[in-house]
């Protein structure tokens, strides 16, 4: 009987269960900091246990004293250095299908038209706009920080809000619940370092509060004009408002993102 059979016999299902739930986990978590900034703290911190080990096999007294020191504290530190992905997974599991089903409200039908139209205005004359759209995840806290509105959202008020003049153009656009939930609202910053330095406030704020909820948020360039739109932590570029009211249904939906077919149809009428 060879040592492959031996193991698997002392494997019971129990086992083989427990083994399922903590490959899962760790595949969710690698999901999670995929592409962040965690990847280089978990290299960091795998460099440390290289050390430790080198400490361990040639004795070296001071450097096991600290590591080992570091290492009891390890749940803690943890937590500090990873509370961004801890918070975004816990969120993302509360916003599964069957939580979903029992402490979320039903599918909102949202009119982008009035979106597409006021982003369109903004975008040609040059204001700048950050409009957020609620999805799954609750944005009250947020909404708490600007104005109260709890208006329809019309294209003339989204444009008359992001006005030079307008004492709440400097903050955010809530849209809850298919209304203009608040106007005026602070949001967190991205900490996404590869960000184009060229990107401003707006659009750091706008990358910022979709990487931390399942919100979609617009952003409108007052230097350039142009128009993105930020989901699941990534923007992407609308060259004008067909290509936005594509992206914001398909996003909306969580439809796959497709493009090509508009735009080879606006390439031929160029032609």
């Amino acid at each position: 009987m060879s040592s492959i059979e031996i193991l698997l016999g002392q494997v019971s299902f129990k086992d083989a269960v427990d083994i399922l739930f903590v490959a899962v986990l760790i595949y969710q978590a690698l999901l999670i900091i995929h592409g962040t900034r965690a990847v280089q703290i978990l290299i960091g911190i795998g460099f440390l246990f290289i050390l430790f080990w080198i400490g361990l096999t040639f004795k070296f007294y001071s450097l096991n004293w600290i590591l080992e020191h570091f290492f009891d504290s390890f749940f803690i530190i943890a937590i500090v250095l990873f509370q961004d992905q801890i918070r975004a997974a816990l969120a993302s599991a509360g916003a599964g299908r069957n939580f979903n089903v029992i402490f979320t409200r039903k599918e909102t039908f949202m009119d982008f038209e009035e979106l597409v139209e006021a982003c369109g205005v903004m975008s040609r004359d040059k204001i700048g706009a950050l409009i957020v759209l609620e999805r799954t995840n609750g944005l009250v806290n947020y909404t708490k920080t600007g104005s109260t509105l709890d208006g329809n959202v019309h294209s003339d008020m989204i444009y008359a809000i992001f006005q030079s003049a307008s004492p709440l153009h400097d903050g955010a656009i809530i849209i809850s619940n298919g209304k203009l939930a608040a106007a005026g609202c602070f949001l967190p910053l991205s900490k996404n370092v590869e960000i184009d330095r060229h990107l401003g406030t707006r659009h750091r704020a706008s990358l910022g509060i979709t990487e931390m909820t399942d919100a979609i948020s617009i952003t409108v360039s007052e230097e350039t004009g142009d128009i993105h739109v930020s989901a699941s932590g990534t923007f992407h570029h609308c060259r004008n408002e067909n290509v936005l009211r594509l992206y914001l249904k398909q996003l909306w939906h969580n439809e796959k993102l497709e493009l090509t077919d508009l735009i080879k149809k606006e390439s031929k009428d160029l032609i």
